[in-house]
C-alpha cells in the first residue's frame, strides 16, 4: 500500500496543482488526506488535488513522489481510476 503524489503541473486558480492517490483503496486515501489536513472538497472521484506548496509536507507525512505517468499507471492498476468520459 502506498500514497503517491505527482509533480505539480496543472495550473488553476493562480497556482500549480498535483494529484494525490492511493494505489490500494479510497479509505486509505481519505485517511491520509485527513491526516495532512486536505479538505474533502479537494477530492475528485479518484484523487485529491494538492497545491504545489503542500507537496513537501505531504511527502514528509509519508507520500511517495512519482511522475505523472507513474501515478496514472498506479491508479489504473489499482482499479480506482475514473476515466474522463465517466466524470459528470
Amino acid at each position: 500500500m502506498a500514497i503517491l503524489v505527482d509533480t505539480p503541473m496543472w495550473p488553476a486558480h493562480g497556482r500549480l496543482w498535483a494529484h494525490l492517490i492511493s494505489d490500494t483503496d479510497l479509505t486509505e486515501l481519505h485517511a491520509f488526506a485527513a491526516a495532512v489536513g486536505l479538505p474533502r472538497r479537494a477530492f475528485d472521484l479518484d484523487h485529491y488535488d494538492v497545491p504545489a506548496e503542500r507537496i513537501d509536507a505531504i511527502v514528509a507525512a509519508g507520500a511517495r513522489r512519482v511522475t505523472a505517468g507513474e501515478l496514472t499507471r498506479a491508479l489504473i492498476a489499482s482499479g480506482l481510476r475514473v476515466r474522463g468520459r465517466d466524470r459528470t
